[in-house]
């Protein structure tokens, strides 16, 4: 299992894409939550992942936390790559001081 440290020097994890309005949800939540000096360390690619990709990492979300909740939008192809339509997909992140080190792992 990586450490917190391990998981911030490495290469992105996470699936976010670049959205500005994506990056100043979240960050909105983060202030709102734990205040100004954690929007700081936000990084979207790393501290701040699904309930999935944490428990991947070892990790676990703390009992009782609740979720920051955002969207993405999943593009559908058709056979010539034409993206035909976008569907809406809430998603729902973690932010690394919800989590703690999976004790059964």
């Amino acid at each position: 299992m990586k450490s917190f440290k391990q998981i911030m020097a490495g290469p992105p994890i996470s699936g976010y894409t670049g959205s500005e309005t994506t990056y100043d949800l979240v960050a909105s939540e983060i202030k709102s939550r734990w205040g100004d000096d954690e929007v700081e360390k936000y990084d979207p690619h790393h501290n701040t992942l699904t309930f999935a990709k944490w428990l991947s990492l070892g990790y676990v979300v703390r009992k009782g936390e609740r979720a920051i909740r955002s969207v993405t939008f999943v593009e559908v192809k058709d056979n010539n790559g034409n993206i035909v339509k976008r569907i809406k997909r809430n998603v729902f992140l973690f932010y690394y001081k919800q989590v703690e080190k999976n004790k059964t792992s």
